[in-house]
């Protein structure tokens, strides 16, 4: 499932109300954000981890891995951008969910957030957008959307709802790597 929309409207903010919400539900979910402006080229890392971490990643290091007690990010050179489905495949832990911020044109199934003040159309493939998460009156704002679900900006437990029935979750599987 891959969140999507213009930038500022909103991802970050929403997946860090989702999350909780799936992990009370015993999830163990796995989050690959995508940076469609980063160019493998340019001298800046695509994330920032860390003044230090920086520091090693532009000073020629091919992966800069930083670790702390109960965390571990890594910084890679890569030659190419990799699919969601090739950076799930090697996640170094099994989860039950892998969801995407960003990926708009992936292909993959699709919650968009939308915001009124922010927002003059859709940018999820309508073939793909599974629901809304929104301020706008979607029916006089956006007459071309799909017919889908449509959530306020604070209903994580809506969404939760959505992808387990949508996807037959279950937690404990641990099957995604």
């Amino acid at each position: 499932m891959s969140f999507v929309g213009c930038s500022g409207v909103g991802k970050t903010t929403f997946l860090s109300r989702l999350l909780p919400v799936l992990a009370a539900r015993g999830y163990h979910t796995a989050v690959i954000k995508h940076s469609p402006g980063h160019d493998a080229r340019l001298a800046r890392p695509a994330c920032d981890t860390g003044k230090d971490t920086d520091r090693l990643y532009l000073a020629g290091a091919s992966i800069v891995v930083h670790a702390t007690p109960g965390r571990i990010v890594t910084t890679e050179r890569v030659g190419r951008e990799c699919t969601p489905q090739e950076l799930a495949h090697n996640l170094s832990v099994p989860v039950d969910i892998v969801i995407t911020e960003g990926y708009k044109h992936a292909g993959l199934p699709a919650i968009e957030l939308v915001r009124s003040a922010l927002a003059i159309e859709l940018v999820a493939d309508p073939a793909t957008l599974v629901a809304l998460i929104t301020d706008a009156d979607v029916r006089r704002d956006f007459p071309q959307a799909p017919q889908v679900p449509i959530f306020a900006l604070d209903d994580a437990t809506g969404v939760a709802d959505l992808l387990e029935s949508r996807f037959s979750l279950r937690p404990g599987q641990l099957g995604t790597r």
